[in-house]
């Protein structure tokens, strides 16, 4: 009925298809689960400003980031959202750069008017990408210690279940190349450079700036050199330095994602700190929503509850974690953001 693999940006679309030519109402692989310290809990965590206790020296790669997959997904039912709901018009972004997160996944349709609107697949999340930007320029503004490091994506390829960009307009990296030069100094410039790829800054040349990781087409080619030069293979799912093995089949399969996620952030922890690691905890299919994967469901263990575990388990268990790279979460609950921000050394 579905093939074995699915891409995130078209499950939801597929599920209704397949409903709608079955007439079978399919029940979510996962209960409404009670927040807790790892999942849906947001607000707990106040870190507005946890990077000014970072010295300028401290490489941006060498740091441990928690950040969210699809940030702005919070509308068109349990296949979809990714993250608990703060508010449209980026508002959930807001309470997320408060809470802490420090890495973003922005998904971008293109609207007529040569402009951006926020996507997950077909749905439309109630957001504009100026309203990114400017939610971004006024928390750099009043926290110019911190930075954001952001991943875009262009998300329509207008199959089933993605969406359609609008006809007559520029290209995506001419449209991006508009806002970036209509918000002059949000970017870290050589991040932005369609020419040249940057090399991973340190934490000093990027205070009060959004880093562009890469920017992606939307079935995973990267649009010319923008981002930094060390994700030059970063397509579809992993590569390098990324870890996104995002198909979790069903729920018993979430122990398998919870094995990746620990190999790639052993990896992180042991690996060369000039290079930026990025580790998705997030996953999903027809038969297994983004909550059930995050938070856990039918008796099998979460993500994010086992990366609370695992990082707070001592040297005795396993080899202490030194870093986590870019984590990037569905739900993140405040105390499993709390836990990957003490893993940096502070002072």
């Amino acid at each position: 009925m579905v093939a074995a693999t699915l891409r995130r940006r078209t499950a939801a679309g597929l599920l209704a298809s397949t409903l709608a030519l079955t007439g079978t109402l399919l029940a979510p692989a996962t209960p409404a689960l009670a927040a807790d310290p790892a999942y849906r809990s947001l607000r707990t965590a106040a870190n507005p400003d946890w990077m000014r206790r970072l010295p300028d020296s401290a490489g941006l790669a060498a740091l441990s980031l928690p950040g969210t997959h699809d940030t702005l997904s919070i509308h068109g039912g349990a296949w979809t959202q990714t993250q608990e709901n703060h508010g449209d018009s980026a508002a959930t972004l807001a309470a997320q750069l408060d809470a802490g997160i420090r890495a973003i996944d922005v998904r971008l349709r293109i609207n007529g008017g040569n402009t951006f609107t926020v996507h997950h697949g077909a749905t439309y999340q109630q957001a504009n990408f100026d309203d990114v930007l400017r939610v971004l320029g006024t928390f750099l503004t009043a926290r110019p210690s911190e930075t954001v490091v952001m991943r875009l994506k262009h998300e329509c390829t207008g199959e089933v279940g993605s969406c359609t960009d609008a006809t007559g307009q520029l290209g995506f990296a001419d449209i991006f190349d508009r806002y970036r030069a209509a918000r002059p100094g949000l970017f870290w410039t050589p991040s932005v450079d369609r020419t040249t790829g940057a090399a991973v800054p340190t934490l000093g040349a990027v205070r009060g700036r959004v880093v562009l990781a890469v920017l992606h087409g939307p079935r995973g080619g990267r649009y010319g050199q923008y981002g930094l030069a060390q994700f030059a293979d970063w397509g579809h799912g992993s590569s390098t330095y990324v870890q996104d093995d995002y198909d979790v089949p069903n729920v018993g399969a979430i122990a398998t994602k919870r094995d990746r996620v620990r190999r790639h952030l052993d990896a992180t922890s042991a690996g060369d700190p000039t290079r930026m690691y990025v580790n998705f905890a997030s996953g999903s299919s027809v038969f297994a929503t983004p909550a059930a994967v995050a938070g856990g469901a039918l008796g099998v263990q979460g993500v994010n509850p086992f990366l609370l575990t695992y990082l707070n388990e001592g040297p005795q268990v396993h080899p202490p974690v030194r870093r986590t790279g870019l984590l990037m979460l569905d739900f993140p609950g405040g105390g499993l953001v709390d836990r990957i921000i003490a893993v940096n050394a502070f002072g």
